[in-house]
């Protein structure tokens, strides 16, 4: 599995890969990426190499939701955040889960699953 993780925090970052290393040992991580501009420019010309998309809703450079504005986002996405109030926004683009943080082994293998 190919993944991309969107995520400005960085602890948070290698608390998910370490997850999904953990939960499927073959796991590559395609890029950690930590803001709107750089995701957009990634997706535009790397999207085909992953699987499945995590992204945190709060980056450097603004909501995550702007890149849904500027490229079209076909992978699954997976949003981790702390804010529970841009669940009904997430489902409105390719999200196939909504993780609250911080977010737990069991949480990750159900979403997964």
């Amino acid at each position: 599995m190919n993944v991309l993780i969107i995520e400005d925090e960085v602890p948070a970052a290698e608390k998910l890969e370490r997850y999904l290393l953990k939960y499927y040992s073959t796991t590559v991580i395609a890029a950690r990426l930590n803001s709107v501009a750089d995701a957009v420019a990634w997706l535009r010309d790397h999207q085909e190499q992953v699987d499945l998309i995590f992204m945190d809703i709060q980056l450097i450079d603004g909501l995550s939701f702007q890149i849904f504005q500027q490229v079209q986002v076909r992978k699954p996405v997976i949003f981790i955040t702390a804010f529970n109030e841009f669940a009904l926004d997430a489902f409105k683009v390719n999200s196939i889960d909504y993780l609250l943080k911080p977010i737990t082994f069991t949480d990750l293998s159900n979403s997964l699953k």
